[in-house]
């Protein structure tokens, strides 16, 4: 018999220590970075104002940038002082905000490589998603900066900033992909750095656009904290918002009663449908990249609902795809001057994300679910000794209980939940569970049992037998029920969504009088 092969002792690739990554902030952008900490910046100026509070990377827990957290009295200085750029950008004719921008993605992409590492240490991307997210963001602008006039011709901009509060996962190509288009279109923006990571790469983003006139703001603080000045002040045009359903729900609720203009993306729990299939190899290959970024993503599909006379043949394809996926540190490489490593899964957003994942997982289990697959530790590449106190190996259950979080909601991680159904009505039950969702797949051989199906399923995108996503360019995005409040994005509905058109125009979108598919959905 063959010896074991010895596990090779792994080192970090060269010249991508978060040190590394520090040290070329300060160089390219010494107005936004100050020693060990980022600035805010508003008013067209950077201020070393706020609370810099302690932040770990979830690659090893070892020191990052914090976000400097502003008090409420300040937040509204910062609103009134974007009013006032406001008012001044919206009267800039559309040829020169086009050029402003231009200059801004010519800026990104000069320093793509930075803001890619800057979000594989501070939120844990691999490096071939951090590149994605960075390139996605420039590609995206882009095509509006190209294609603009149209979408403006007849619209106004807004009587106030648009104000911009996202999550963590999708720096570049959710949150500053919005604002540039925001700005495109005439708007000032303000943007809240995400609480749980991402600071030092939208602080340079930001600075990047802030050399070239674009009027933006950039702001931290407690979201309870800052809420009445991003979301409840009248300066504010729109509210722009990507978060859990909680949290969303109060700043619907705010900007209902205040009529103010919004789009808000909630999660919802996505589905996948197995109905009188027979393509294995399709889903086979499809499985692991459903697990891109460990599914900590609004679009990630955490639930399959399984025909029962179909379960021997899905696990027979879904089971060796989910055992090649391999954790490990996203950076950690054999040799420095290797190429960058390609793990499947680096960690996720925190330790405390990780223990909440295994504690859901462990309660599961001990209520009825059957584990079906559980990534093994030992297979995972790290450094010697580093921190992994935020890497979850991928687990897959069988029928969650009802009384578990993971039978209701989107887990946030790589963990996977089947449940079997025996009736077209159990399937469509089932994939409705979580009352709206933004995507959802029917894998069915019939066409016309696809046609016939895929309208009653509660999500705003439904593919036939592939994943749906957020999309880019002219490709549409919303939700259905809980999922999505407000006006639909993408394509030309971004642009309406955060311009006035004609009196009593009536957006696509999910509001609380109607609701509106757009035609090319």
């Amino acid at each position: 018999m063959a010896p074991p092969t010895a596990t090779p002792t792994l080192t970090l690739k060269s010249g991508t220590a978060w040190t590394d990554a520090w040290r070329r902030c300060l160089a390219v952008a010494p107005e936004a970075f100050r020693d060990d900490r980022v600035l805010n910046h508003w008013g067209a100026a950077w201020r070393a104002d706020g609370r810099a509070l302690a932040a770990a990377s979830p690659v090893d827990g070892s020191p990052v940038a914090g976000p400097p957290r502003l008090d409420g009295t300040t937040a509204h200085e910062a609103v009134r002082a974007s009013l006032d750029q406001h008012r001044a950008w919206r009267h800039v004719p559309l040829g020169e905000r086009r050029a402003r921008v231009a200059a801004t993605l010519d800026a990104l992409t000069q320093h793509r490589e930075l803001l890619a590492l800057l979000l594989v240490w501070e939120i844990g991307k691999p490096w071939r998603l951090a590149r994605a997210d960075v390139d996605r963001a420039i590609d995206g602008v882009r095509w509006y900066v190209d294609g603009i006039e149209p979408m403006v011709e007849g619209r106004v901009p807004l009587d106030g900033p648009v104000s911009n509060i996202a999550s963590w996962n999708y720096p570049m190509s959710v949150l500053v992909h919005a604002m540039l288009v925001q700005a495109l279109a005439g708007n000032a923006v303000i943007a809240k750095t995400p609480t749980d990571g991402g600071v030092a790469c939208l602080t340079l983003a930001t600075a990047l656009a802030a050399r070239e006139g674009v009027p933006v703001t950039l702001v931290s603080g407690s979201g309870r904290e800052l809420s009445q000045a991003l979301v409840r002040a009248p300066e504010i045009g729109c509210v722009s918002f990507v978060g859990g359903r909680d949290t969303g729900a109060a700043v619907a609720t705010a900007v209902a009663d205040l009529g103010k203009r919004h789009v808000l993306e909630q999660e919802g729990l996505n589905t996948w449908g197995i109905w009188n299939h027979t393509d294995w190899d399709a889903l086979t290959a499809v499985v692991p990249q459903l697990f891109d970024y460990g599914k900590q993503r609004c679009t990630a599909y955490p639930r399959f609902v399984v025909q029962r006379d179909l379960f021997d043949e899905f696990l027979a394809a879904y089971l060796p795809a989910v055992r090649t996926l391999r954790v490990g540190h996203p950076l950690a490489v054999e040799h420095p001057d290797d190429p960058y490593p390609t793990p499947d899964l680096g960690p996720v957003i925190n330790a405390a994300k990780a223990k909440e994942l295994a504690d859901q997982v462990a309660e599961a289990v001990d209520r009825g679910a059957v584990p079906l697959h559980r990534g093994r530790p030992s297979d995972a590449r790290f450094l010697p000794g580093q921190d992994t106190g935020a890497y979850v190996q991928p687990v897959t259950l069988l029928d969650p209980p009802a009384s578990s979080p993971l039978h209701h909601a989107e887990p946030f991680g790589p963990v996977d939940t089947i449940v079997l159904v025996d009736t077209e009505a159990e399937l469509l039950a089932a994939m409705n569970a979580s009352n709206g969702a933004l995507v959802a797949t029917l894998s069915t051989d019939d066409r016309a049992t696809y046609e016939r199906l895929a309208p009653q399923i509660r999500a705003f995108k439904v593919g036939h037998g592939t994943p749906r996503s957020r999309g880019d360019r002219d490709e549409l995005f919303g939700g259905f029920g809980a999922s999505w409040r407000g006006a639909f994005v993408g394509g030309d509905l971004l642009v309406k969504a955060v311009t006035r058109g004609p009196a009593g125009e009536r957006l696509p979108g999910n509001f609380p009088e109607y609701h509106l598919m757009p035609s090319a959905a």
